[in-house]
């Protein structure tokens, strides 16, 4: 609910942010996914094989015709194609109730629309899972929430044979523009040999970390006082849990998830967006891990 007395920037802030109920509806999806299959086939109502390549080999077709209503001339010269395949696209789309005849023009039907819609972004999903390979592949036997729309956008950093810690140089490039840092098993993000980057962890940003118990004590052995201090005047609050999956942080305005190699602990993808409901799932992921830690005491 918006009051009166808030500024437009609060209120577009607002307005930007999805509700939880939005994200607690798409985690949902994301845990029933797999079984959509089952349920489908119990209902008995699948759509044929046949069907769904053809309304993904008319994909332009369908997309053109989201722009609005168009005459035949229009598509072949947009789609360049043949009068004749002109005409059997706009017998497949009255045969498939996904298009009308109005004025000389074909436009979509209601559920034309609808299709074509949810086609093009069945394919930013392929092309997301296509971008977030390194990633996928390194968190998904931790995790079966993760859902790929919210990082369509994504910029995806990946190390390479000559540039091995690209993905290590965009996480502290974040870092260092963020006012806060709250994350868990980000060592492999950061190494601790990267005494700088610790220095402004310590001193300059308002930190919470969830550590393995092991890289609590190594930190305290690389830092004894830096890290001490940092505790003391509040800037940093760790806290500990026996096991961790993949790497993951909270920036103040970005989310980012971090993969690693198991064999080796470097991070082979770093992978960040600001889109609000990657945020909102990683405050959810944070969240859960946070409750399921324990605090760290510095004096014992």
């Amino acid at each position: 609910m918006h009051t009166s007395g808030g500024s437009q920037d609060e209120n577009d802030d607002v307005s930007r942010t999805p509700s939880a109920s939005i994200v607690d509806a798409l985690l949902d999806n994301a845990r029933n996914r797999r079984h959509l299959g089952q349920r489908l086939a119990e209902e008995g109502d699948r759509v044929s094989t046949e069907e769904l390549v053809d309304i993904v080999r008319h994909r332009p077709l369908l997309e053109l015709l989201l722009d609005g209503p168009r005459d035949r001339r229009e598509i072949e010269e947009r789609l360049d194609v043949s009068k004749a395949t002109s005409h059997r696209f706009t017998q497949w789309l009255d045969t498939a109730g996904l298009g009308e005849r109005i004025d000389h023009r074909v436009q979509l039907t209601g559920r034309g629309t609808a299709i074509a819609e949810e086609l093009l972004r069945f394919e930013a999903n392929v092309r997301t899972a296509h971008r977030l390979t390194p990633l996928l592949d390194a968190i998904c036997d931790d995790h079966d929430e993760f859902f790929v729309e919210p990082f369509v956008d994504a910029t995806v950093t990946t190390a390479e044979p000559e540039d091995p810690y690209r993905p290590v140089e965009r996480f502290i490039e974040l870092a260092r523009a963020s006012r806060t840092l709250r994350g868990f098993n980000t060592t492999h993000m950061a190494p601790l040999v990267l005494g700088e980057f610790h220095q402004q962890v310590f001193e300059e940003t308002e930190t919470e970390l969830i550590y393995l118990p092991s890289i609590v004590e190594k930190l305290f052995e690389t830092y004894p006082e830096h890290a001490s201090e940092a505790i003391e005047r509040g800037h940093l609050t760790l806290r500990t849990r026996d096991e961790l999956p993949y790497g993951l942080v909270l920036f103040d305005d970005r989310i980012g998830i971090g993969g690693y190699d198991r064999s080796t602990g470097l991070m082979q993808v770093f992978v960040d967006t600001d889109a609000p409901i990657a945020r909102q799932w990683g405050e959810r992921v944070y969240e859960s891990l946070r409750a399921d830690s324990e605090p760290f005491d510095s004096r014992a």
